[in-house]
C-alpha cells in the first residue's frame, strides 16, 4: 500500500465515519440536537471534500496506485451507506430509498470488479448519469443531515425530494450501466 497523500486522504474519510455517526449517539445534554446536526453535516462536507481532493491530488501529483483505486470508492459507499442507515434511524430518510442507494452501489461496485477481472472494465466507466445520481444523493444527505430549517427554507423537505430524485437516477444509472454491459456479459458466461 503506498503511502501518499491521497491514499492519506482515502483513510482519513474512512476514519472520519465512527466520528459521523458517532455524534448523534451523544445525548441531547451533551450536544444540543442542532449542534448535532451541524457537526455531523460539517464533517459528511469535509469527507465530500477529501474525495474530491484525494481524486484531484492522485492525478496532479501522479501519485496514482492501484491500492487507491480500489480503496477510494469503497470509502466512498461506506460513508453514504453510513450516512443513509444513520438518517433511516433517525428518521429522516425512508428505509427502502436507502436500500436501493445502497443496494445499486454494491451491485455496481460488483459489476465493475467482474468487468474488470474479464478485461472489459471500460465499458462500465463512470457516466454522466452517475455524477448526476452522486451530486443530487450528496446534496440530499447534507440537507437530511443538517436538516434544521435555514433562512426560511425547509430543508428537511428540500432533502427528502433531493433523495427520492437521487433513487431514482440511481435506478436509472444501475439499468444503464447493466444494458452496457449486457453485451460482454453474455460474452463472457461460462
Amino acid at each position: 500500500m503506498p503511502l501518499n497523500v491521497p491514499n492519506l486522504l482515502t483513510w482519513l474519510r474512512i476514519l472520519l465515519i465512527p466520528v459521523f455517526v458517532s455524534v448523534f449517539y451523544l445525548s441531547d445534554n451533551t450536544l444540543a440536537p442542532h449542534l448535532k446536526n451541524l457537526i455531523a453535516t460539517g464533517v459528511f462536507l469535509l469527507a465530500s471534500v477529501t474525495d474530491w481532493l484525494d481524486g484531484y491530488l492522485a492525478r496532479k501529483l501522479k501519485q496514482s496506485s492501484d491500492f487507491g483505486a480500489f480503496l477510494d470508492p469503497v470509502a466512498d459507499k461506506l460513508m453514504v451507506a453510513a450516512a443513509l442507515i444513520l438518517l433511516v434511524k433517525l428518521g429522516r430518510a425512508d428505509a427502502i430509498i436507502a436500500f436501493i442507494i445502497i443496494g445499486r452501489e454494491i451491485t455496481i461496485s460488483a459489476l465493475r470488479e467482474w468487468m474488470a477481472k474479464v478485461g472489459e472494465a471500460k465499458s462500465v466507466a463512470v457516466s454522466f448519469m452517475g455524477k448526476l445520481k452522486t451530486a443530487f444523493q450528496m446534496l440530499a444527505i447534507v440537507m437530511l443531515l443538517y436538516h434544521d430549517e435555514w433562512m426560511g427554507l425547509n430543508v428537511q423537505g428540500l432533502g427528502e425530494l433531493l433523495l427520492y430524485l437521487a433513487a431514482l437516477l440511481t435506478l436509472w444509472s444501475m439499468g444503464y450501466y447493466l444494458m452496457l454491459a449486457s453485451p460482454r456479459l453474455k460474452k463472457h458466461q461460462n
